[in-house]
């Protein structure tokens, strides 16, 4: 017989964040200079913590910070969105997590990541030993953006295609959950792959028109269309001030903000 079973998902936000982070440096706008810690915003990178699994997706360069703050105990795979510096700068911080885990760190990535991944981290990737302290010991999967999901460690993930200017990148989604950053265009097949979320976390980088992220207007109408119970943005600049913009905002949208944590349910299948 086929028993449906929840299984717990709680989902961190490691940084909210654009590339430069908040506050920029050497800025003095009023964001900047902001007391509201909901102001801070390191690079964007999501833990998630599904029943005894640990999932990161993106490792930002703020990622030891983070991991510190939050009291990461482990990772048990590691999901790329795509290979720009604020989402894998961090990636040589795994090394500490592979002294406590005895044991390689998978990571996902679609063609790109991996391939720039391979040429931008010799010394981790490439087949000669290093010498010194050891690197960070990572094995490369990739998937393609339109396969209809893979599966790590018995969760099913199903990929989402987006256009980030002239290159394609990864979204995720987890059950009811999906996770959407760095976009400008979500095509019309990627749409139907978020139909029926809880919860959306999406790119919003600033409040006027940008050539390869969302913006405010363009984010709200792709949540309406996608119409998540819940929407939170992020990836965001110095343009939010946390609660000038949250007032503006309807009840079903939300801004993201450094270690704000979102409690799930995942349907589990048993025999």
């Amino acid at each position: 017989m086929y028993i449906m079973q929840k299984e717990k998902m709680l989902i961190t936000v490691l940084g909210c964040g654009t590339s430069t982070g908040v506050p920029l440096i050497h800025c003095a706008c009023s964001v900047c200079r902001s007391k509201n810690p909901k102001n801070k915003r390191l690079r964007v990178s999501l833990w998630i913590k599904l029943g005894e699994k640990h999932f990161l997706i993106d490792a930002s360069p703020d990622l030891r910070q983070q991991a510190l703050r939050e009291k990461i105990p482990r990772i048990d795979a590691l999901f790329i969105t795509h290979p720009h510096a604020d989402h894998i700068g961090g990636i040589d911080e795994l090394r500490s997590f592979n002294f406590i885990q005895k044991a390689s760190i998978p990571a996902y990535g679609h063609e790109w990541t991996v391939t720039q991944l391979l040429s931008r981290f010799p010394y981790i990737f490439g087949p000669k030993r290093v010498e010194g302290g050891g690197v960070a010991q990572i094995i490369l999967n990739q998937f393609n953006l339109d396969q209809e999901s893979f599966d790590v460690q018995g969760v099913k993930v199903i990929p989402i295609r987006l256009s980030h200017g002239s290159s394609e990148v990864a979204g995720f989604r987890i059950g009811s959950f999906a996770y959407l950053t760095d976009c400008n265009f979500i095509p019309r097949e990627s749409m139907k792959r978020l139909e029926g979320l809880d919860v959306l976390i999406l790119d919003c980088l600033r409040m006027a028109p940008h050539d390869t992220h969302l913006h405010f207007e363009s984010s709200m109408e792709y949540s309406l269309k996608i119409a998540a119970k819940k929407t939170i943005f992020t990836h965001m600049s110095h343009d939010f001030d946390y609660t000038a913009v949250s007032k503006k905002l309807p009840r079903t949208h939300a801004l993201a903000y450094d270690g704000l944590k979102i409690k799930l349910e995942l349907p589990k299948g048993n025999e």
